[in-house]
């Protein structure tokens, strides 16, 4: 009985422990299911946190593409903010084993001769006005700028073939480029005022980093204006992404004039300019189309048209019966990587009614139709050069850019006479076929020292027909050439 009463009393003293015990362990789960909760609490809010800043990292990432690329569309060429000074000149000295004039007999006869000069030195600048309004300007002193010469013609070349001596200004200064651009888009620009012409590849590059030679090629220089410069509007633009980037440009300007339409240089003397206006009579259209998806490679096309040439006369009333339209082609490819240099193009122009043209013209002056042969209805041009960076074999601190290269060129401006013409035949002294072959080293980034050695060979198409009815004319020539930007911000 007693045991009973001992287990009782043990037993009724264990439930309140029991109790206790029981009341710990649910304050304990009660306790681990709050932090449970306020740990995924916390877990969660730093998610939506972190959900949050990737979310306006990324809208600040599209806000500043989206402002980067509203302002380079708006700001035009990236390359500087507010302003650009800069220039490029060329120094050149040259030895000629021929004499003056090709135009008499077999040509020329053999002498030797040197000269010196600076062809050409340039200032140009850009200034950002505003995101909307650009100005840019270059003007170029060409043959040491303006002074005096004494000058002497001789041959059929000359004019009404007899020899003359007489003053007339030397060199040339000229204001090649001044216009005010609107940057739209990226695809679309306005650009207003004197602008290059980009028919053919040297006068969209004519800077001297972007030829081989000491001088211009002679092709395109010899049948068209060069650096060709007229006033009017032009919308460029780039097209596309990648490997499907294209180029553009298209521009209506005044014309060329038949003023300085001309038997031995086709159209290379027949820009406006003589006085202080230029005619807009017959403007032209300019177009140009580049394809530019492949790093390093660039195909180009461009053509010119004038509807009736002899409205831009200072003399229209001799034209005034007769349409003289001007029509120009061209076609050109250059490829650059780290070792080769390649570039070659082909030029064709034509003008109409060169029958009645000529006789017009020689119904008021002989001066630039002097001898028997007319203007032509056709001439070409067509030529490349290839150069190879053999500066990569060397192991050097910097890297070295040495090109060897070769040129070669043909070049004809009456490569066809009207059918119109009876008992007249072209010329065959102007034809040329010329190799040019030397060496170009970029002793700075933009600084070049060029030699060459040129031949030309009259009176033949082929490129290695060296044996013609007429004597060949060599050039040596060393120069040394730079572009640079002096200051920008």
């Amino acid at each position: 009985m007693a045991l009973l009463c001992l287990g009782a009393v043990y037993a009724t003293a264990q439930e309140p422990q029991q109790a206790y015990d029981s009341l710990l362990k649910r304050i304990e789960r009660l306790e681990s299911a709050q932090n449970t909760f306020q740990t995924k609490e916390k877990d969660t809010v730093v998610i939506v946190k972190e959900v949050r800043i990737t979310e306006e990292a990324t809208n600040n990432q599209e806000e500043e593409q989206e402002s980067r690329a509203e302002k380079a569309h708006y700001d035009g060429d990236p390359s500087f903010k507010k302003y650009r000074i800069g220039s490029y000149g060329e120094m050149l000295v040259r030895h000629k084993d021929y004499s003056y004039n090709r135009w008499g007999g077999t040509g020329t006869y053999r002498m030797d001769r040197s000269e010196i000069s600076i062809p050409r030195f340039t200032l140009g600048g850009d200034y950002k006005f505003s995101r909307w309004f650009q100005l840019g300007a270059e003007i170029e002193f060409e043959a040491g700028g303006v002074g005096t010469e004494w000058e002497q013609e001789t041959g059929s070349g000359a004019e009404n073939g007899e020899l003359e001596s007489e003053w007339e200004k030397g060199g040339e200064v000229a204001l090649e480029q001044f216009h005010i651009t609107i940057p739209f888009l990226r695809q679309l620009n306005l650009r207003m005022g004197h602008i290059v012409l980009p028919v053919g590849i040297t006068n969209a590059q004519h800077e001297p980093v972007f030829f081989f030679g000491t001088s211009r090629p002679e092709g395109e220089t010899y049948i068209l204006p060069s650096t060709w410069h007229e006033t009017g509007i032009e919308f460029y633009g780039t097209l596309g992404h990648r490997y499907s980037t294209f180029s553009y440009c298209a521009q209506l300007v005044n014309g060329l004039t038949v003023d300085g339409f001309d038997k031995y240089k086709f159209l290379g003397g027949a820009k406006q300019g003589l006085f202080e206006q230029d005619v807009f009579s017959s403007p032209a259209l300019v177009g140009r189309l580049n394809y530019e998806g492949v790093p390093g490679l660039r195909l180009g096309g461009s053509f010119y048209w004038c509807d009736n040439a002899g409205k831009n006369s200072n003399f229209p009333h001799y034209y005034s019966t007769f349409k003289v339209p001007v029509h120009i082609f061209s076609g050109d490819v250059q490829y650059i990587n780290r070792w080769v240099t390649v570039r070659a193009n082909a030029v064709h122009g034509s003008i109409g009614n060169t029958v009645k043209l000529t006789r017009s013209t020689l119904g008021r002056t002989s001066a630039a139709y002097g001898g028997n042969t007319p203007v032509a209805k056709y001439a070409v041009s067509y030529g490349g050069e290839v150069g190879f960076n053999v500066g990569n074999l060397f192991r050097t601190p910097k890297p070295l850019k040495i090109y060897p290269f070769a040129r070669y060129e043909y070049y004809n401006p009456q490569e066809k006479l009207d059918d119109g013409w009876i008992g007249e035949v072209e010329d065959p002294r102007c034809q040329v076929a010329a190799w040019t072959f030397g060496i170009n080293w970029y002793a700075l980034p933009y600084l070049i020292i060029k030699g060459d050695w040129t031949t030309r060979h009259i009176g033949t198409h082929s490129a290695f027909d060296w044996k013609t009815d007429y004597n060949s004319e060599n050039d040596f020539s060393l120069g040394v050439a730079y572009i640079a930007w002096f200051s920008k911000k």
